[in-house]
């Protein structure tokens, strides 16, 4: 066992909304909602105990998705650990579109990461930020959980990279969960193989105006976070989240559908009386943007 360190590391993750309106695959923000892990290199076997959002549908074996994760980080490391021990209290509602694939992905690959001695040096911080967007095929919610706070992300020919932007301190926001589950692969079902190109250039004029009223021109939220490409094409999967982004944007309220859904999102500077706007059977947080991405817990 000399290549790892002796005990346990601890780990938290923040949920992440995606796509915030028109920035579709490119744009995601971490949010104060965070899971927390505890590892540890034990001499055989696996252990793992689950308790939280999720728990009663997570397998305890070596499927579960953060232990994937942490044995795709010690495969790119090239070691291999006798036994592992592994403890999640998860908090992110799961198939919700806050990112619980993508926190569970981040965390395991930052456990396993300082589990080994000198894993900083072996498995940089870019490294691993690639490695996890391989495991889950996409980065606009990997990039968040990585790196905390709004990021935009994407792929060049030599892989994917993950740029920050400032958040104006006025910005808060507003989730509402529904009770009922929405699966990414359905939601992207749904999307058509090919767009305007009016429609697709609006999309970019409103993205590019969303970094703009993120970072100090919050007045323009509204505007920034109108969507052409993805969002109307959900609505079959999730009336319900529709009805009430349009209700919502009907009152002037920056209102979008949060990753895949089935979770609505909102900005505002007055979080608490939106609270007021949430659906019965729903859960509604006000959430403040979380500057950091996964930490020692």
């Amino acid at each position: 066992m000399a290549p790892f360190v002796s005990g346990p590391v601890r780990a938290s993750v923040p949920a992440t909304s995606a796509n915030l309106g028109p920035g579709f695959d490119s744009l995601g923000i971490a949010l104060s909602l965070r899971d927390e892990l505890e590892a540890e290199v034990v001499e055989s076997g696996l252990s793992v105990t689950i308790d939280g959002a999720g728990s009663e549908d997570v397998p305890r074996d070596e499927s579960h998705l953060v232990v994937r994760s942490m044995r795709a980080a010690f495969a790119e490391m090239h070691v291999d650990p006798p036994g592992l021990r592994l403890a999640c209290h998860n908090v992110i509602p799961h198939a919700r579109g806050l990112g619980s694939s993508s926190a569970a992905i981040v965390a395991g690959v930052w456990l396993a990461r300082s589990l080994v001695a000198g894993g900083t040096l072996v498995m940089s911080d870019d490294a691993a930020f690639r490695l996890a967007v391989r495991l889950e095929g996409h980065p606009d919610n990997v990039a968040p959980a990585w790196y905390g706070g709004f990021v935009i992300s994407g792929e060049d020919p030599d892989g994917h990279y993950a740029v920050g932007s400032a958040v104006d301190p006025r910005v808060s926001v507003v989730v509402f969960v529904p009770p009922t589950r929405v699966s990414t692969e359905v939601a992207r079902g749904l999307l058509p193989a090919t767009v305007p190109h009016a429609d697709a250039a609006a999309n970019a004029g409103r993205t590019a105006l969303l970094v703009a009223a993120l970072a100090g021109q919050p007045e323009q939220l509204l505007r920034a976070t109108r969507d052409y490409l993805h969002q109307d094409q959900r609505r079959p999967a999730m009336p319900e989240s529709l009805a009430l982004v349009d209700r919502l944007r009907a009152d002037s309220v920056p209102a979008v559908v949060s990753g895949a859904g089935p979770t609505v999102l909102a900005f505002d500077d007055d979080g608490h009386a939106l609270l007021e706007r949430c659906p019965q059977g729903w859960q509604a947080h006000r959430l403040d943007v979380d500057t950091d991405g996964v930490r020692l817990a």
